[in-house]
């Protein structure tokens, strides 16, 4: 079995955020990136574990960035994916994204492709579904649980209010998200052995995106913190209702 895991890197969640360009383009001077959560520590650890059932398994990863996400790329090696592909582009448009690795996928020939459920820096959550699409397979988005049975995987998925589960036949997209898999941190070994896995870079397909960043804006500052004694109920009520109105 072939499985394709979709990485992505994403600002470490202490990184301090500041645009530039007119508001338009992020400042990645000085940020230290990381492995989205998401494909990290669910999608890629999950796909680790079912390659440990089964050992004839094969885990590539893919990424659509510059050469500034080879280190984050290296980590999911180390983790235990065995081939890496980086798709020379920097881009965040979702279809852009999805479509490249579409690309990838086709010529892979994969049984499974996992995904997080989102990226922490764009929270969009459209990838998995778009990629489903324009490969024309069925998808399966929020996945808290994933069991495979030869070619049948049984996927629980959450959905408002509770918990829905699914079986599907491979080929099939699955975003993942918390309860699929536990967090697991590089070995020595794996740290070793990723120098040496393959890394390819190729370039993009020729595609157009369909969004571009008119621009970004910080939240408001917070205010300052009012502290109300435990003895004064009375005056707690009054701020939550003139000034926080919360009541």
């Amino acid at each position: 079995m072939k499985i394709l895991i979709c990485i992505s890197k994403t600002p470490d969640t202490t990184a301090k955020i500041a645009f530039r360009d007119n508001n338009t383009k992020f400042v990645a001077d000085g940020v230290q990136w990381i492995i989205n959560p998401y494909d990290e520590w669910y999608a890629l650890v999950r796909a680790i574990e079912l390659k440990e059932k089964d050992p004839s398994t094969i885990l590539h990863l893919v990424t659509v960035g510059i050469a500034d996400a080879d280190p984050i790329i290296r980590k999911a090696l180390a983790l235990g994916g065995d081939e890496a592909i980086r798709i020379n582009a920097d881009s965040q448009d979702s279809f852009y994204i999805a479509a490249q690795i579409a690309e990838i996928a086709k010529q892979g020939a994969y049984d499974l492709i996992f995904t997080g459920k989102e990226t922490i820096d764009y929270n969009g959550s459209s990838v998995g579904g778009m990629l489903a699409e324009l490969l024309d397979l069925p998808y399966i988005s929020l996945a808290t649980k994933f069991e495979l049975n030869n070619l049948t995987a049984t996927v629980t998925r959450q959905i408002e209010g509770g918990e829905e589960t699914d079986e599907v036949n491979l080929p099939v997209v699955v975003s993942c998200q918390k309860g699929v898999a536990e967090q697991r941190i590089p070995n020595m070994k794996g740290i070793m052995s990723a120098r040496t896995k393959p890394l390819k870079t190729v370039e993009p397909a020729a595609i157009e995106p369909l969004t571009s960043v008119v621009s970004f804006e910080l939240p408001p500052a917070k205010a300052g913190v009012k502290l109300v004694s435990p003895d004064n109920p009375e005056e707690l009520i009054q701020l939550l209702h003139e000034e926080a109105k919360v009541i």
